[in-house]
C-alpha cells in the first residue's frame, strides 16, 4: 500500500486599487507590495514533530513574523501554567536550561565550586605558582 500525504501553507494578500490616485503615492511607501501570495508545501508523510515546527516557522518568517516573537511563541507552549512542572524540567535538562527558582542553587552549587577550586590551587604546598617554581628549581 502506497501513502502519499502533503502539507501545504497558503498566504494571499491583495490589495484594492484606487484609481483615482497614484499606487505608490497614497500608500506612502514604494516598498509596499500591492499583492502577496506564498504556498509553501512540504512531503508530509514522514515529517517528525521538529520538522513540522520548522516548516511552521518559515512560513511565519513569510508572512513578516519576527524571529524573536516566533521564538518567544514556541517557548510559550512549554513554559505556561498548564504544562507541569516535570515537563517543562524535562525539556529544561534536555537543553541545559536553568528555571529562575533553580538559579539560587546553581549560583551556591557555583559558588561552593570556586572555592573548593582555589582551596586545591593552594594546597599544602602553598600556591600553585609556588609549586610550579618550586618544580623547576627556581629558588
Amino acid at each position: 500500500m502506497t501513502y502519499e500525504a502533503e502539507v501545504q501553507f497558503k498566504f494571499d494578500a491583495t490589495y484594492t486599487y484606487d484609481y483615482n490616485h497614484r499606487f505608490a503615492s497614497h500608500l506612502g511607501d514604494d516598498d509596499f507590495l500591492p499583492e502577496e501570495h506564498y504556498l509553501i508545501t512540504a512531503p508530509a508523510a514522514d515529517l517528525n514533530c521538529k520538522q513540522y515546527f520548522k516548516l511552521f516557522e518559515k512560513f511565519l518568517l513569510c508572512v513578516g513574523m519576527d524571529p524573536v516573537s516566533i521564538r518567544s511563541a514556541a517557548m510559550s507552549l512549554v513554559f505556561n501554567d498548564w504544562v507541569s512542572e516535570d515537563e517543562q524540567r524535562k525539556l529544561c535538562n534536555e537543553y541545559d536550561l536553568t528555571m529562575n527558582e533553580d538559579l539560587d542553587k546553581k549560583c551556591q552549587e557555583w559558588k561552593e565550586r570556586d572555592e573548593e577550586w582555589e582551596r586545591l590551587k593552594k594546597g599544602p604546598m602553598g600556591t600553585v605558582e609556588e609549586f610550579e617554581d618550586s618544580a623547576n628549581g627556581v629558588a
